[in-house]
């Protein structure tokens, strides 16, 4: 079951209710009083003050209550439709969706009026959400994978919208700036167009007020009451979807008001259907509300610190993590023993022909390509023309793929769960956060400076991950929501500095979409290098890695430091996956896709299946980044997106197995 209404325990409700609509009286008077006088001659500068006020600073605060019960009445249909406390616009990937869609088409047609971009809005959070239900509805819906879907279709639309935004070069930077959520506003035309869309849409919920609590009940006992349940649903969904896309068309994306709104409220006390429905916008009003009135508070002069969608997604994360315990598995994530399907008799043959096969991958993809008259095997002058263009991009892509697989397999050891992976769990994120921080700091810092930020920040990650999940004993489900929570978070830290539209936010998005096409010869034996210095230990760790997965307790009886060896091996998969991230960006999935093809294989021994893990790793890179030159040659496609479109369908499939033996 699924609790959605489960009050605080010692929460003072009535001081607490009081305590959010004081603090934005309170900052809205910070606001008015602190905000920066318009210079020039007293009457004229008066004049313009008003303006200000009147035309800007009332239309965005008006705007806010309105943007923020909207998303809060959104919020709450979703996460009562799905039985699902964590389901908002941004982990069923409606966001993304809507983003995506909104990025494709202000790509091709800027001037699109108000209720083209809402349909078209629209459009694509409602294709994101079907496609996420219907990767879930084989498991009838579960929580947990309903938010992993969510995750996997969000990731495949994020690498789409950076893919276009690269694409469009100058021009696409304010796309992304309108999609991190600013509420700026030079008139009321923003509160017209969204005010009347959220009386229609309280006035619709009030009339699905019966069909939502019945929804609350199991499908049969609301099949018994006469509810037609697919009918109801979709109506409620599609109401729900619509209010997040008004809110998006019209500001860009706010994150997670919709999944914070409602947990509040129930904090606060509210239990039944129409409580929530009354108090759960109030709670979105008042939320986001306090938050753009302090990121304009705490911005130097008449800009904001950062945009107001990116700085509500800061309580993405912790909040995720806050609401782990409410969440119970209707159909537990499937764990896979680390066990191979079968053995290999001759394992170090099977490794020289992997060797082998990854070699002539290597030779291919460097010498094999199209041109303008068809595809050539480049050679002679040819060959060596293209040598030191793509040899560099190849390099970068093995070594890259390698160190993942390694990182995904020391993951997968350490908490003798499938799914972990660098990616999955939030690790890249958290490298990529780094990163902000050193981009932030530093302006334009040296790569050595960057990759130490992002061996800071993946090994923060992991190890608030390894943290948050060993109360749990490791579940996978936990686990992946955990690095859910630890991802949002992180990326939320990367779309501030992303909203900032300067050249920082240019490296940033280069770093996202995964491009190989700058890599050079640092790159390259940055790859070469530490691939070799950081997987070298590991064959002398194989106890380790054969006991860990055994858990805290067994491991400890046969004698292993527990806790010393978990962090040596949280060092270096930190640093790997820091590196990793630093080359081909943080999208890729190879930790998760290399350490199962060398269980599928058949390798047995911790040590075998390292060494397949990394060639596999290898090579799933090596083909993305050739698909990523040749599949709309002459232009590049970021190796980031097809490596996604490779790794989303995979764990798609993996969460799906119902059967698997331990």
């Amino acid at each position: 079951m699924v609790s959605l209404a489960r009050p605080a325990r010692n929460l003072d409700i009535p001081f607490a209710a009081v305590a959010l609509p004081v603090l934005c009286i309170t900052a809205f008077a910070l606001l008015i009083a602190t905000r920066p006088q318009v210079p020039g001659d007293i009457a004229q500068a008066a004049v313009l003050d008003g303006v200000l006020l009147w035309n800007s600073i009332m239309p965005r605060a008006v705007l806010a209550l309105i943007a923020g019960a909207a998303l809060g009445l959104s919020g709450t249909l979703l996460q009562r439709v799905l039985r699902n406390p964590i389901a908002d616009a941004s982990t069923l990937g409606i966001a993304s969706g809507a983003e995506l869609a909104m990025t494709a088409a202000l790509s091709f047609s800027p001037l699109l009026p108000g209720l083209s971009r809402e349909i078209i809005a629209f459009g694509g959070g409602l294709g994101a959400v079907a496609i996420v239900l219907a990767l879930s509805w084989r498991r009838g819906l579960d929580p947990v994978t309903v938010a992993l879907s969510g995750m996997i279709v969000s990731m495949i639309a994020a690498a789409l919208s950076v893919t276009l935004i690269l694409a469009r070069g100058e021009y696409a930077m304010s796309i992304y700036i309108w999609g991190a959520g600013s509420l700026s506003q030079q008139d009321w035309n923003g509160v017209l167009s969204l005010g009347p869309r959220l009386v229609l849409g309280f006035a619709a919920a009030l009339i699905l007020v019966r069909p939502l609590r019945i929804l609350t009940l199991d499908d049969s006992s609301a099949r018994s009451l006469g509810l037609a349940l697919h009918s109801a649903r979709f109506a409620i969904l599609a109401l729900a979807i619509w209010l997040a896309a008004s809110v998006t068309a019209e500001v860009g994306i706010i994150g997670f008001v919709c999944l914070a709104a409602p947990a509040i409220a129930r904090l606060l006390g509210a239990r039944s259907t129409g409580s929530l429905m009354i108090a759960a916008p109030l709670t979105g009003a008042g939320l986001l509300f306090l938050t753009d009135c302090l990121t304009q508070i705490l911005g130097p002069g008449f800009t904001d610190l950062a945009p107001t969608g990116a700085a509500t997604a800061l309580l993405g994360g912790p909040l995720l993590i806050f609401l782990l315990p409410r969440v119970h598995s209707v159909a537990a994530t499937p764990a896979q023993s680390t066990r191979p399907l079968t053995r290999l008799s001759k394992p170090l043959v099977a490794l020289a022909v992997l060797c082998a096969a990854a070699v002539l991958l290597f030779v291919a993809f460097l010498t094999l390509g199209p041109a303008d008259d068809g595809w050539h095997l480049a050679s002679g002058t040819l060959f060596t023309g293209l040598l030191p263009f793509r040899l560099p991009r190849i390099i970068v892509a093995a070594g890259a793929g390698g160190m993942l697989a390694a990182a995904g397999f020391i993951m997968q050891r350490m908490t003798g769960n499938p799914i972990a992976s660098p990616e999955v769990l939030g690790i890249s994120s958290g490298a990529g956060a780094g990163l902000t921080v050193a981009l932030f700091l530093f302006g334009f810092p040296s790569p050595a400076i960057m990759l130490l930020a992002m061996a800071l920040g993946a090994l923060a990650a992991f190890g608030a991950m390894i943290a948050i999940s060993a109360r749990t004993q490791f579940s996978p489900e936990r686990m992946l929501l955990a690095g859910v929570g630890i991802g949002a978070f992180a990326m939320a830290i990367v779309t501030m500095v992303l909203a900032q539209g300067d050249m920082r936010g240019y490296i940033l998005l280069t770093w996202l979409s995964g491009s190989t096409n700058r890599a050079g010869a640092f790159e390259a034996w940055t790859a070469i290098v530490s691939l070799a210095i950081l997987v070298a230990p590991l064959p002398f760790l194989g106890r380790w890695l054969t006991m860990l997965p055994l858990g805290r307790n067994s491991s400890r009886s046969l004698g292993l430091r527990v806790g010393a060896s978990r962090l040596i091996l949280a060092i270096l998969a930190a640093l790997m996956t820091a590196i990793a991230s630093f080359l081909v960006g943080p999208l890729s999935l190879a930790g998760l896709i290399a350490p199962h093809l060398a269980r599928l294989a058949g390798f047995h021994r911790p040590g075998h299946q390292l060494m397949a893990s990394v060639l596999f790793g290898a090579g799933v890179l090596m083909t993305a980044d050739w698909l990523s030159r040749v599949v709309i040659y002459p232009y590049q496609v970021p190796v980031g997106l097809f490596a996604a479109l490779i790794g989303g369908p995979y764990l798609i499939w993996l969460l799906s197995r119902k059967n698997i033996k331990q």
